[in-house]
């Protein structure tokens, strides 16, 4: 069964610069998506898509192929993952390379292990899913979650907790922000990597970090401190 790990990393990161080969407890921080898909022992190819020669060069060493250049539009700020995957499966069309199963890894998920990866195709296999990924539970109800406007006067998003007992309360995850575990031909016919048959595998809190900002970042290197 052909399957094949992308790790989308782009040069132009905003808010953290240079973000993608960053280094990150002694190493640049895409080497973990990487090292992790490889020693899976998963896939038959671990590619990296970028514009950037520095991220290639990086990505080769660690062991990534790096067989094309992203594209100038799918490397802007406007262009989602979709168009990145879709660029990706593309290119290897064309190369007369098809595959069945993929994961798309992010760079900056140092928290991605091999197996967690292994969990993922798991549970991929055993519910037929479209769609594998990792969640964290939300600390907090988010029923009872609040706005504030200008002044900083509080009102409510939703109506009608504010007397429900926390426990009374259904749960509610989100993106970790690590990797999506998907079936090719549905990703390229539905161009989602959100349908009605996508899975969450729930993850502990301190096992994921999503890096945004630099306090991302510093929370990021404790949690992995603290594992290790």
């Amino acid at each position: 069964m052909p399957r094949i790990a992308i790790i989308p990393a782009r040069g132009g990161s905003k808010r953290i610069p240079r973000k993608n080969i960053r280094d990150f407890m002694g190493k640049p921080i895409i080497a973990y998506s990487i090292e992790a898909a490889l020693k899976s022992d998963l896939f038959d190819e671990v590619m990296v898509s970028t514009d950037d020669e520095e991220i290639a060069t990086i990505a080769r060493q660690f062991g990534a192929a790096v067989p094309f250049v992203r594209s100038a539009i799918n490397s802007s700020d406007e262009a989602t993952t979709v168009d990145v995957l879709l660029e990706v499966l593309d290119f290897y069309k064309k190369e007369h390379r098809s595959w069945q199963q993929a994961v798309c890894i992010y760079p900056c998920a140092p928290f991605v292990t091999a197996e967690l990866l292994v969990q993922a195709s798991a549970v991929f296999q055993q519910q037929r899913a479209d769609v594998v990924f990792p969640v964290l539970r939300y600390g907090h109800p988010i029923q009872r979650a609040l706005k504030l406007d200008q002044a900083g006067r509080i009102s409510n998003f939703l109506a009608g907790f504010d007397q429900s007992r926390t426990q009374d309360l259904e749960l509610a995850f989100h993106d970790a922000g690590m990797f999506y575990y998907f079936d090719v031909a549905r990703f390229e016919q539905t161009k989602s990597l959100r349908t009605d048959n996508t899975i969450a595998m729930e993850i502990d809190e301190n096992h994921a970090q999503d890096i945004d900002s630099e306090s991302d970042w510093q929370l990021a290197e404790l949690k992995y401190q603290n594992l290790k």
